[in-house]
């Protein structure tokens, strides 16, 4: 059994069984919460069973190896399993599932985002290592690359996008048709199905990009199409496409330049040219990559939609239980920590409470959806709502 990574095969470790991580049980910062004593033995007694059940659920059957599964985990390469590094790679793993989840690979520059790539762990369900074997491309050596698989909270995401009037790129994805013709100086073919291997980084990037894209099977009809693909005839592809499903190709030729490698690109949905593009590299493999981007873009600027949680702007909001500075300064502090206040001024002050104006990304909605239900609750239905502390 081999696996490929950066198009080259690599031995699988069997004999390495990571042990499955979990994050630790810590209060967040802001509020002190109170538990009531039944739930606070709940809690106690969770925590013994997984000190006896913990040593069992970090066994594995032997030849499985852990890997991402579904939008909300994720595999990031780090140079080891420090805490240091670790966090760095819930960082770009969180970077990663966020650009999946809303097709948008510019995400990280959209307001309130950046804030929270900074606190990635807080989203983090669980994570796994894993060891991977290759070979030197250049020297033929061994090498070793330690991978991190990490298991994001899917309804805490979730919160977070709607909460940020992110987009969302819905579920079913549509699947294109991959039409790929490759000219290395001896004239152009067509990657056809059993050829995968050679379009491995456009295909790869397209499920880092949260879709797929398909290959034609290569008949000798298709075969014979490449001469369409290398003029630009998008309608004769479309034709020679019908069999397969959806309607969209992602048509792309590949050819020595003075960059090294040079693609053109077009990506057409339903008969309608949707976008045309080049890609330029001295690596063949990043300038064919770039065709999955373009294609991710061009879907995303016409299916995504934006969540909508309210209005962006200001919302004077009532806080009671707000005794004196400690109470205003863990208030503060909480409020600043929630990625959809941009602000907060201070408007009137009681002695049970405190009147601010607060700068919302995303609307009063968006607000409430990131609100920790451990540390405030709302108390009463008004305009402005109430909130108190526990």
């Amino acid at each position: 059994m081999r696996r490929r990574r950066g198009g080259h095969a690599a031995d699988v470790v069997d004999a390495l069984r990571p042990v499955r991580h979990h994050p630790p049980l810590v209060p967040r910062a802001g509020w002190t919460m109170r538990l009531g004593m039944r739930r606070g033995m709940r809690c106690v007694a969770v925590v013994a069973l997984w000190l006896v059940l913990g040593a069992a659920w970090a066994q594995r059957v032997e030849g499985d190896r852990p890997q991402a599964e579904g939008p909300y985990q994720v595999e990031v390469t780090v140079q080891s399993q420090v805490e240091a590094q670790r966090r760095v790679g819930f960082t770009r793993a969180l970077m990663q599932v966020l650009q999946r989840i809303t097709g948008d690979r510019g995400v990280a520059q959209r307001p309130g985002v950046a804030q929270e790539l900074r606190r990635a762990g807080d989203y983090v369900d669980g994570y796994d290592y894993r060891q991977d074997e290759g070979v030197s491309p250049v020297t033929g050596a061994p090498t070793y690359d330690t991978t991190l698989v990490v298991r994001f909270k899917q309804d805490a995401i979730d919160n977070l996008i709607a909460a940020l009037g992110l987009p969302v790129w819905a579920e079913p994805r549509p699947k294109p048709v991959l039409w790929l013709a490759i000219d290395d100086g001896r004239g152009p073919r067509l990657v056809g199905l059993p050829q995968a291997g050679a379009a491995r980084s456009v295909l790869d990037r397209a499920k880092d990009r949260g879709y797929k894209l398909g290959l034609p099977s290569g008949s000798a009809a298709e075969q014979a199409a490449v001469g369409a693909i290398w003029r630009g005839d998008t309608s004769a592809v479309a034709r020679l496409s019908e069999r397969y499903s959806p309607p969209m190709q992602l048509i792309g030729k590949l050819y020595r330049s003075e960059a090294g490698w040079t693609a053109d690109w077009t990506f057409v949905d339903g008969g309608r040219v949707l976008d045309q593009w080049s890609s330029s590299d001295a690596d063949a493999r990043h300038a064919m990559a770039a065709g999955a981007d373009g294609a991710a873009d061009a879907l995303v600027a016409k299916y995504a939609k934006a969540s909508v949680m309210g209005t962006p702007g200001v919302v004077r909001v009532v806080f009671t239980g707000v005794h004196g500075s400690d109470d205003y300064v863990r208030l503060a502090g909480y409020l600043q920590g929630l990625a959809v206040v941009r602000g907060m001024t201070p408007v009137k002050a009681t002695p049970d409470g405190l009147t601010a104006d607060l700068d919302l990304v995303s609307g009063l909605e968006g607000f409430r959806r990131l609100l920790d239900p451990d540390v405030l609750e709302q108390t009463e239905a008004v305009q402005p709502p109430t909130f108190q502390l526990h």
